[in-house]
């Protein structure tokens, strides 16, 4: 068996080598819904068939087909195109930014960069920064992926504040028992429900990865990189990104290059960007009659 993985890793091995090598890895992206049904279930301004409407939506939201193009060096990871219902494009790509798709993602391994253009309440960010460095942890267990055999890493990792897909339940018994220590002077704002309270965003995640030495990329979905071997499977507990298919040498030319559409900032900048227009939102919609005062403002 050992004869046989070392000589499919020395066959393809000698394939990427070859100037001209392009692959493609295509990865079916799934996320809970479990905890955001939890949040709706509590909020008294949503009935039960808002409920179930939401989640449906949601459920669809969060299953997605991304593609990888990959060389010996870079990559861009970008979402399989579908048709928009009319009216629907714009804020499909803005929600798609939010949850994880949308936008050409590009890495280059050999530089340490990555960038990745995003769409957020009608303006264009291309942001462009260092690739993240995940101190992995080999942890000796293997599995078969397809006709892959797949070897797990761990790492903790830094989450990253403008993917709403990181956004967890908050608890609810102890944010009930905070609340009733505190006096409410406004009657108004206390009869209304605030959703965005009942969430919260961790510092930091520990995700699972599960890399293929059988192809010898130090790439993978998203920013996961860094191992000796392109990364098959990702899970952080929330989303599993799996590989379904993939493509050696394909025949079909895609150009990796990164896009240059979009006002420039680092990934700290972008996520501030939207942590500002989050806080505007909550606090807008905390105000009398929950009416928006205003609209997307950005600092030149």
């Amino acid at each position: 068996m050992k004869k046989i993985i070392i000589a499919s890793i020395l066959m393809i091995s000698g394939i990427i080598q070859a100037q001209n090598f392009q692959g493609m890895a295509v990865y079916e992206s799934k996320t809970s819904t479990a905890e955001f049904a939890k949040g709706l279930s509590g909020n008294k301004d949503i009935t039960p068939e808002m409920q179930k409407q939401i989640e449906e939506r949601m459920k669809k939201m969060f299953e997605k087909t991304f593609i990888l193009n990959f060389d010996k060096s870079a990559s861009i990871y970008k979402e399989e195109e579908k048709l928009d219902a009319p009216g629907e494009q714009g804020g499909r790509r803005m929600m798609a930014s939010m949850m994880g798709g949308g936008g050409t993602h590009y890495k280059n391994v050999k530089d340490k960069q990555f960038i990745v253009d995003r769409e957020f309440f009608g303006k264009e960010f291309l942001i462009k920064d260092s690739l993240p460095k995940y101190d992995w942890k080999m942890e000796g267990e293997s599995k078969q992926i397809g006709n892959y055999t797949c070897f797990k890493a761990t790492a903790v990792v830094k989450v990253n504040e403008s993917d709403f897909r990181n956004f967890r339940f908050r608890n609810r018994d102890k944010k009930e028992t905070e609340t009733k220590t505190e006096t409410v002077k406004d009657t108004t704002k206390a009869k209304k429900t605030n959703f965005t309270e009942d969430w919260e965003m961790p510092k930091e995640n520990t995700i699972t990865a599960w890399y293929c030495p059988e192809i010898p990329v130090n790439q993978g979905p998203e920013n996961y990189w860094g191992l000796p071997g392109l990364i098959l499977e990702v899970n952080d507990g929330k989303t599993v990104m799996l590989c379904t298919k993939i493509v050696m040498n394909t025949k079909d030319r895609v150009e990796i290059k990164p896009v240059t559409k979009g006002k420039e900032v680092t990934q700290t900048e972008y996520n501030d960007i939207v942590k500002k227009k989050m806080e505007e939102m909550q606090e807008m919609n905390s105000g009398p009659g929950g009416q928006q005062r205003g609209g997307f403002r950005m600092s030149r």
